[in-house]
């Protein structure tokens, strides 16, 4: 990675295929990303779920304080007996919110449903493997294997498969 300086608060970064534009601003309000491409691409669409990644956080229950936990640290999320669990890098937390509600906070990340109680961050996906009657078995970090139903199994290949590009 090459490095320009330039006057003022602007400052250049070179990647083989990507120039980022950093300009600071003390007068600006809130912080705001422009990506500028020649056409929409698997690339671009990492990109934006990288950055919206970056400003989620959930909150969950683990003895008995409420603990504000970063999305992209959550493995996944599962739900069992009423009662919803985020299994984080860093512990299980229960949260108040339901697995539908959980789905529709994180779609536009990389959060994909695994079966009808569990959701997973397909950046934790460490393997992926087939198993019986089209199901799919994921390792996730710290070893943990999940089952993936067969009624998910096709739209967890093709996201996989995207990121081959």
């Amino acid at each position: 990675m090459r490095r320009q300086s330039l006057p003022g608060r602007f400052r250049k970064v070179y990647t083989p295929r990507v120039k980022i534009t950093i300009a600071t601003d003390e007068q600006c309000a809130e912080t705001e990303i422009t990506v500028r491409c020649s056409r929409f691409s698997d690339d671009i669409e990492r990109i934006v779920t990288a950055i919206r990644m970056l400003d989620a956080r959930l909150t969950g229950h683990r003895d008995g304080r409420r603990h504000v936990i970063e999305a992209a640290d959550v493995m996944y999320v599962d739900s069992a007996d009423r009662r919803t669990f985020l299994y984080a890098t860093s512990g299980v937390y229960e949260t108040p919110m339901k697995l539908y509600e959980l789905e529709a906070r994180l779609a536009d990340m990389d959060f994909m449903r695994a079966g009808k109680n569990c959701l997973f961050n397909i950046n934790h996906v460490r393997s992926i493997e087939p198993d019986f009657d089209r199901r799919l078995i994921l390792t996730m970090e710290k070893g943990i294997r999940l089952v993936v139903s067969r009624q998910y199994s096709a739209a967890v290949k093709r996201k996989l498969e995207a990121y081959d590009g």
